[in-house]
């Protein structure tokens, strides 16, 4: 081989070396490029914020799915955000059991962590204008992740463990707004909302309730018939005293709320003929004393009412014929019937018969 060939072999090496060196850095130069741009598309798409006009509620219930959850971030926060947020999520159902409450400008990548870590927007629990522990059941099992009986067989529990019948617990729990996690156990829900009736029987109110030769579950009785028997708040107190009045006088309480609530129907209009017969403990015209339990969850201002009852001498009233709400009172039997007997005419003149 003379000179010439040998030293166009040797270029051609190094032609096929710089070739194979420029595709090199073409690749890793592709290479560099697919990968910032997938990490500029990762880093906007963590940072894109949901642009939703208002907050909006994301709740995972027990026993939800990975899709159910999916389906869930979508309806929530639209089709391609909610699939964004799903994306980033690390699919533990059950771990991100709870409620969400989703702001305006949070991202994506946050929601996702925030779910990830069980970490839960408190609820407000409301509640007021409960009869019954049915009802009360009914009003928080809807608004809590709760399974039907679940906070009935806590109730009875919690009452077991107090000593006291449902009935009387259920007048200790006292209608306001407590925050809790939706996914709270119903137990320690209902020990939340008793602590509520403990802070209220302050020293002061219970050396009151004493004062009345009451006990504060009993205040909480006639509180509830008190709240029953007027809509009125101002006269609470003045109806309360006058069942304080005949309880020391040793008289029924005769006390048409508590007729309604042993029939089960508070929309009867007038009391009276074979309702009065109903064998009930709750039937004060046929029982002296107080009903074993309340008629209704008492507010917190009529509990004040009745501590704080306005003293008079009281043992009979009737609602006023003028239907304005508001009660005659008296302490005269005679002037008592004349009332009864204009009211009975205003109720026959507008149809309302028993």
């Amino acid at each position: 081989m003379d000179m010439k060939d040998d030293n166009k072999t040797r270029e051609g090496r190094k032609d096929n070396k710089k070739s194979g060196n420029r595709r090199r850095r073409m690749i890793v130069t592709v290479i560099t490029l697919l990968v910032m741009c997938w990490g500029i598309w990762q880093f906007t798409s963590m940072a894109s914020r949901y642009d939703g006009e208002d907050a909006v509620w994301v709740k995972i219930p027990c026993g939800a799915t990975k899709e159910a959850v999916a389906d869930t971030l979508k309806k929530a926060l639209g089709d391609e955000y909610g699939r964004k947020v799903a994306g980033y999520w690390g699919g533990n159902p059950a771990g991100s059991r709870g409620a969400y409450l989703i702001e305006p400008g949070e991202k994506a990548i946050s929601i996702a962590r925030r779910l990830d870590n069980g970490r839960q927007t408190p609820v407000k629990l409301t509640f007021n204008n409960i009869r019954t522990l049915e009802q009360l059941d009914e009003r928080l099992t809807a608004r809590m992740d709760w399974q039907p009986g679940e906070f009935a067989k806590a109730f009875a529990e919690e009452a077991g463990q107090a000593g006291v019948s449902p009935e009387i617990l259920l007048g200790r729990m006292m209608p306001d707004t407590y925050e809790v996690y939706w996914t709270a156990d119903p137990r320690k829900t209902i020990q939340k909302i008793l602590k509520n009736n403990d802070s209220f029987w302050t020293e002061e109110r219970r050396a009151k309730a004493k004062a009345l030769g009451l006990t504060p579950d009993e205040v909480g009785i006639i509180a509830s018939i008190a709240e029953e028997e007027t809509a009125k708040p101002d006269e609470r107190g003045k109806v309360a005293r006058l069942y304080i009045n005949r309880l020391n006088r040793g008289m029924k309480l005769q006390a048409d709320p508590t007729v309604k609530y042993a029939l089960g129907d508070f929309s009867i209009k007038r009391v009276g003929g074979k309702m009065l017969d109903i064998s009930s403990p709750y039937n004060t015209y046929r029982y002296a004393g107080l009903p074993p339990g309340p008629i209704r969850i008492p507010d917190r201002r009529t509990l004040e009412a009745v501590l704080d009852a306005p003293e008079h001498d009281y043992i009979y009233m009737c609602a006023k014929s003028d239907f304005s709400g508001y009660h005659d009172f008296t302490s005269d039997y005679a002037v008592h019937q004349r009332n009864a007997a204009a009211f009975r005419a205003a109720l026959d003149a507008r149809g309302i018969k028993l």
